[in-house]
């Protein structure tokens, strides 16, 4: 798609979302899944996301969302308290008071931030785990995120984290919208409810310290020590996001050179640079989102930047700039299996099917195992809640990894500890991760990665998302031989929704869009942009043969 002609600019100010409203239409706009069907509730990968203006994230969603997480976690078994957090949109703290007023009338202990504020997704996960590794079978924690993730400013969002603190499989996330959709359906009939007042003063609400519980862990993820003794300068761009009150105290607590940019939370973002289709997304692997912090690229040995709810990370490396989070995750990789060496050999390092297959040379020199998943992080929770699986990434800027002693630490994608391991990078190696990556590709190769929309019909999305092996006809791609064609992931077995077909010097991946009528096409090649080129245009003719 082209540019947008502001893109990487500040957004102008009629142009930037009318919070009031917003925030209104969320309590006066009320669903109507039975005319509308697309208003109804549909978990992705990330949770329930949408926009009260039309009509898909409103009260009734989050009152029906969370009486069927209460019905579910009653009929799971768990009894322990509930980790609520929520990032800095304007929607999620209108939804944050929704779910306390339907929890707390299901009799749910509810753990918030002491003293309010926000809490990111990864530190939700953090305590979930941390409770349950010492919890009696009959006060096992879960949790709920309220955010849209590093979507727009007029977007909400809420997913549900169970007991191993990662996001919820297929299975659990189809009984709760189904569910809700019945709520939904029947009036809210069945679902309790309390005045604001009675949630807030309810004997079930618990403050709970989740800044210091998670910043005083940190020493057992990433070598504070080793960042504190080479004094590497950090900037550090929050984005205006939920992890903006961790810096300081983690700065404190590790006598971390640490500079925040940007201490601004503004519910309409409006500090926020364009992204590249003119729209104001805090998508830390943009380099237009990240205009901001790139001009400043130079002050700092190494820069950050995170999404609202934290659960992802931007690399910028002093005058290089923003990292490709795929070449980022390879180095991360490459780094962590030869410095944790309390992490077994026979421990796994995943990453997903449309994620560079740099990671795949790097993981085969190391001599170590790959596991390669879906798209999605709820294929990683249960090897890492394990410790059978050091390291799970997203192409997507997703990441996390075990405790230096081979123990889970998150579940779910962690944006600080991504970030932080920037540091520890630089600070034991002597080099930033960008050169690193260089010398990755000087004994690996070059890899040249991109993705594009392709328009389908919704029929056509059906049938690629349940293709198998045998319907793919032909053995050459882009001028190599095909040597696999994929439906399923190798790492578990379990369905693609879609294609993937690779050859020695590259690969393409086909998966149709949840949200809108195209199909995404993931493109990687070995050998130049010119090759891209010919295996986008070998993909489209094999989809489309495929398709009819």
């Amino acid at each position: 798609m082209a540019i947008h002609p502001q893109a990487g600019q500040i957004a102008p100010l009629d142009t930037l979302v009318n919070v009031p409203a917003l925030v209104a239409a969320y309590y006066r706009l009320q669903p109507d899944i039975i005319s509308y069907p697309e208003q109804k509730v549909a978990f992705g990968t990330s949770g329930h996301r949408g926009s009260a203006l039309s009509t898909t994230f409103n009260e009734n969603h989050i009152a029906a969302i969370c009486q069927a997480i209460a019905e579910y976690r009653a009929e799971a078994g768990v009894k322990g308290p509930l980790y609520l957090g929520k990032d800095t949109h304007a929607l999620s703290e209108a939804a944050f008071g929704t779910a306390m007023e339907v929890l707390v009338a299901n009799g749910v202990r509810v753990r918030i931030q002491d003293g309010g504020g926000y809490t990111p997704t990864p530190v939700i996960s953090h305590a979930i785990l941390t409770h349950n590794a010492d919890a009696d079978p009959d006060d096992l924690a879960d949790g709920i995120v309220i955010t849209p993730s590093h979507n727009p400013p007029e977007d909400g969002g809420i997913k549900y984290n169970p007991a191993k603190g990662g996001p919820a499989d297929t299975d659990i996330t189809k009984w709760i919208a189904d569910r809700a959709n019945q709520l939904l359906a029947e009036d809210l009939e069945e679902i309790e409810w309390v005045p604001a007042e009675d949630a807030d003063d309810s004997s079930l609400v618990e403050d709970f310290d989740f800044i210091g519980h998670y910043v005083n862990d940190l020493g057992n993820v990433i070598d504070m020590e080793a960042i504190s003794k080479a004094g590497i300068r950090i900037g550090v761009d929050p984005m205006g996001g939920s992890g903006l009150h961790f810096w300081k105290p983690i700065a404190k607590k590790y006598n971390l050179n640490i500079t925040l940019v940007n201490e601004k939370v503004d519910p309409s973002f409006s500090f926020m640079p364009l992204d590249k289709d003119g729209r104001i997304r805090m998508d830390c692997s943009s380099p237009y989102a990240m205009t901001n912090l790139l001009a400043l690229k130079d002050d700092f040995d190494i820069a950050v930047g995170n999404d609202p709810d934290y659960d992802r990370h931007g690399i910028v490396c002093k005058g290089f700039g923003l990292m490709n989070p795929n070449h980022y995750l390879a180095v991360a990789i490459e780094y962590l299996a030869t410095h944790r060496p309390n992490w077994p050999q026979n421990v796994k390092f995943g990453k997903t099917l449309v994620s560079s297959a740099m990671i795949d040379r790097v993981v085969k020199g190391l001599g170590r195992e790959l596991c390669e998943v879906p798209v999605g992080f709820k294929w990683y929770v249960d090897g890492m809640y394990s410790g059978e699986m050091a390291f799970g990434g997203e192409e997507s800027a997703g990441a996390s990894f075990l405790r230096h002693n081979g123990k889970v630490w998150t579940t779910d994608k962690d944006g600080f500890i991504l970030a932080l391991l920037a540091a520890e990078i630089l600070a034991v190696t002597g080099k930033d991760p960008q050169q690193l990556y260089e010398e990755q590709v000087a004994r690996y190769g070059r890899p040249y990665y991109t993705r594009i929309d392709v328009p389908c019909s919704a029929e056509a999305k059906k049938v690629l998302s349940n293709l198998n092996a045998q319907s793919v006809k032909g053995d050459m791609l882009a001028g190599d031989a095909i040597t696999a064609i994929l439906t399923h992931a190798p790492g578990n077995g379990a369905a693609i929704g879609g294609l993937k077909v690779e050859t020695a010097n590259g690969w393409f991946a086909a998966r149709p869009s949840g949200t809108e009528n195209v199909y995404k096409i993931y493109l990687e090649s070995f050998i130049s942009e010119e090759h891209v080129a010919l295996l986008e245009a070998d993909a489209k003719a094999l989809v489309n043969s495929v398709l009819g």
